[in-house]
């Protein structure tokens, strides 16, 4: 009997969708560890490499295990097709350099991740590609910057760190009408909480480094879009230049996603009441938060998103110094660059993720010395609230 997982419900797909048992019926999906496939006939090697024959050719092109993520990711997404990379940066890279060349223009959110920034602001000008920044909550500079024929426009939302919101129907609306397509990074909302590409998006990107895997344990990445997209533009980028995924990877962020619903809405449950504790604390001086009241965009995010996310960011006075003495005295929480985790970990961005993008334009996202960035994991809300507490009242809170 053939299940159809397309009319399952989230949860359902992610345990369900995409499995393509072997002759031997196991229920755990498959992990083809082979970089190569043999064929049965010269002919069939012939028509595998013509295109007229479906027969998996090199795992650097496709691989059974990664097949199986792909078409999940894609079910879940609601996307036609799905390309995994071996990382997050990958995705990001491969997607950008597929469809643009010398000559393209490219709006982008400053409100990035510091390699992202890095890509748009470094990387792609050495091409010839124009590359544009405008604050992505302010309108008005995304309708002056897509007034001029663009080719792309890449945003995050929430954003990293600051977890700011970008009007996603209003942004691709007008991105649309440049002639641009539209990339998201949805990684803080995960596919769960906001999905992109019912509000105009184009192209979604995730690392599935993060809450997909959700156990710190590989790398991985992903790029959904439509069918012609993916197979006239992406695929063959990725096919000669060799991002790949490995299949060991695949089969682990398989075994993620099927626990993908428990752990993001628990983490979200807890993210939310560790904002509002935080909020009490006369060491902090701000809070971002996307479901909490003072947040400037809560009325947008509870329309884009299900749910706050897993991630609290907030401001402690004294600077470097004192954000510092906070994190130092965390017991629970580990000082790690990662999120996403079923551990509950810490960040100073400004010295650590955003380094990079330099002083100036940390300034302009908001991102202070005094700014942490935790990433609420699976941990009793109880015990992190007493280690964060803690932490705050021995650094001088």
């Amino acid at each position: 009997m053939s299940l159809d997982t397309a009319k399952l419900r989230p949860a359902t797909r992610l345990v369900h969708g995409g499995v393509h048992r072997s002759p031997h019926g196991e229920t755990s999906e498959a992990l083809f560890l082979t970089s190569g496939y043999v064929y049965d006939s010269a002919e069939q090697a012939e028509g595998t490499f013509a295109g007229t024959v479906e027969h998996y050719q090199y795992s650097r092109f496709a691989n059974p295990t990664i097949t199986m993520l792909e078409e999940r990711l894609a079910l879940i997404e609601g996307a036609e097709a799905c390309r995994t990379t071996a990382t997050g940066m990958a995705a990001v890279n491969a997607a950008l350099l597929a469809h643009l060349k010398a000559g393209d223009r490219v709006v982008a959110s400053r409100a990035l991740f510091g390699s992202c920034h890095w890509i748009v602001s470094t990387l792609l000008p050495k091409f010839g590609i124009e590359a544009v920044f405008v604050d992505g909550a302010d309108l008005d500079q995304w309708r002056d910057a897509l007034a001029k024929p663009t080719q792309l426009v890449l945003l995050e939302t929430p954003s990293n760190p600051m977890l700011e919101i970008v009007d996603l129907p209003a942004v691709a609306e007008m991105a649309h009408r440049a002639g641009a397509i539209v990339v998201v990074d949805n990684v803080f909302a995960t596919p769960l909480l906001q999905q992109p590409m019912t509000m105009g998006a184009d192209v979604v990107i995730y690392s599935c480094t993060k809450h997909i895997d959700g156990q710190g344990r590989v790398l991985g990445g992903a790029i959904l879009a439509g069918n012609k997209w993916v197979n006239d533009v992406l695929q063959p980028f990725i096919r000669n230049t060799g991002p790949a995924l490995s299949a060991f990877n695949a089969w682990l962020l398989l075994k993620g996603l099927e626990t993908l619903p428990l752990r993001v809405e628990a983490s979200c449950r807890s993210a939310a009441a560790i904002a509002d504790f935080v909020a009490e604390s006369p060491a902090v001086s701000r809070v971002w938060y996307p479901t909490r009241a003072d947040h400037p965009q809560r009325a947008l995010a509870a329309k884009q998103m299900k749910a706050g996310g897993t991630v609290v960011t907030f401001e402690v006075a004294g600077g470097k110094e004192a954000a510092f003495r906070v994190m130092n005295a965390f017991e629970l929480i580990r000082v790690s660059n990662n999120l996403g985790d079923s551990k509950s970990l810490a960040t100073h961005p400004a010295t650590t993720t955003h380094l990079r993008i330099g002083e100036t334009e940390r300034a302009r996202l908001g991102i202070t010395d005094g700014v942490i960035r935790v990433s609420i994991g699976l941990e009793d809300v109880e015990d992190l609230r007493d280690d964060i507490g803690r932490a705050l009242t021995l650094a001088g809170g």
